[in-house]
């Protein structure tokens, strides 16, 4: 079959969806080969299931540090108004809040929808169950092979397929040893977007409460940049917005650098400042019991569990406890419950614009294959959908 299709597209999510359309569009032979058996699962679960398209600020600084520079050469090309105009051609109307955009429907199945037209309409052939394992190079020609022997054979190849996170959805890193085997170099994936594992028996006692609360990472003694939002208590740590949203630096900490100083600093009144509380707890000390110092200022369920640091009426303590309170964090939870992957194909072996391998003519990189991981928001599916377009326009114009 070697020399079927002009380009084989591995993964048939977000980026190598929109791949297939670019290059379909140019008129282009191309297939999709999906280890699954639908595309675009992922896009599914997006959003909460509504689908954050991508955000009003698609800034590289919103990225991992080392991607910046990758990120801003995809998006010079394919940036905000460029990924809008696509899906308002698909039919496709949108709305933004709090910087997100998400389609009219609050829908990720209607966006998944219209993609899937548009390919029915250009007529690109998809490969269900097509569980890539390798790639071979012969005489000017690629030849994708998947586990169960099914070949396709090609002139480009553009390896999509994701990173770790949801592994039931496909991406379970099997295409990581494909780019392996081009010869690239991986950065270890780990978790990012996910639950801190906790073991603190303030998390036990208050296990189901939600609070708004400020939290930061601390590893080896450094403070990370702070984020606010909820914060969950749950059986095993701690869950929620704000904790989400610091994770990836304590699980690239511990799971890729096996630090054991890590630790999750928790501002537990972010509405009052360090004077507020402790004027406020004051007042209180003389006519409050213990448990209650804190009614009114949050849930009633933290009087019981946070009695003792009243005990010694030592409101200094009391406040430095409730403004910074570290919690040691001993692990994340798995990839079924992180919502990004943190690391793989090292940018620096990819060419800025076109995401084409430096060391494989012929392979292009697109989505959460690459080390590139952006914040909560749309980011993460703004990059997917511009370096699909990015790695398809690419071997358009190689071919012209």
């Amino acid at each position: 079959m070697a020399g079927e299709y002009n380009t084989v597209v591995i993964g048939g999510g977000a980026a190598g969806i929109c791949a297939a359309i670019n290059l379909a569009r140019a008129g282009g032979s191309v297939v999709i080969c999906e280890k699954t058996v639908q595309i675009g699962k992922k896009i599914l679960a997006s959003g909460d299931g509504r689908c954050n398209l991508l955000n009003e600020d698609m800034s590289e600084k919103y990225y991992n540090p080392v991607a910046r520079e990758l990120v801003k050469s995809v998006f010079t090309s394919y940036g905000k108004t460029d990924i809008l105009d696509f899906f308002k051609g698909l039919g496709v109307l949108t709305y933004s809040r709090d910087g997100r955009i998400f389609p009219v429907t609050n829908q990720a199945s209607s966006v998944l929808k219209v993609l899937e037209i548009e390919l029915k309409r250009l007529a690109v052939p998809i490969v269900f169950n097509f569980d890539c394992t390798e790639i071979s190079y012969k005489k000017g020609s690629f030849l994708v092979t998947s586990k169960s022997g099914k070949t396709v054979g090609c002139r480009q190849v553009i390896i999509t397929g994701g990173g770790k996170s949801y592994p039931a959805f496909g991406s379970d890193g099997s295409t990581l040893e494909m780019a392996k085997q081009c010869g690239h170099r991986i950065i270890e994936p780990v978790p990012s977007v996910v639950p801190l594992v906790v073991k603190d028996s303030l998390c036990t006692m208050l296990q189901g409460q939600r609070i708004t609360a400020s939290a930061s990472s601390v590893i080896d003694g450094k403070y990370g940049e702070a984020a606010s939002g909820e914060l969950l208590f749950t059986k095993y740590g701690l869950s929620g917005t704000c904790i989400l949203d610091v994770s990836e630096a304590i699980s690239i900490a511990i799971n890729r650098n096996s630090k054991t100083k890590v630790a999750v600093a928790v501002d537990m009144v972010p509405f009052m400042n360090i004077e507020q509380l402790e004027k406020e707890l004051t007042r209180r000390i003389k006519s409050y019991v213990p448990e209650d110092m804190t009614a009114g200022i949050l849930p009633n369920k933290f009087g019981p569990a946070i009695k003792s640091i009243f005990t010694k009426h030592d409101i200094d303590t009391a406040v430095k406890l409730l403004k910074n309170r570290q919690f040691e964090v001993t692990g994340t939870r798995g990839w079924n419950e992180a919502e990004f992957t943190s690391g793989g194909v090292a940018v620096d072996e990819v060419k800025p614009g076109t995401l084409e391998s430096k060391l494989k003519p012929g392979v292009y990189f697109a989505g959460e294959v690459l080390d590139v991981n952006g914040r909560r928001g749309g980011y993460n599916l703004g990059w997917a959908w511009a370096s699909g377009f990015a790695a398809g326009q690419a071997i358009i114009e190689s071919i012209c």
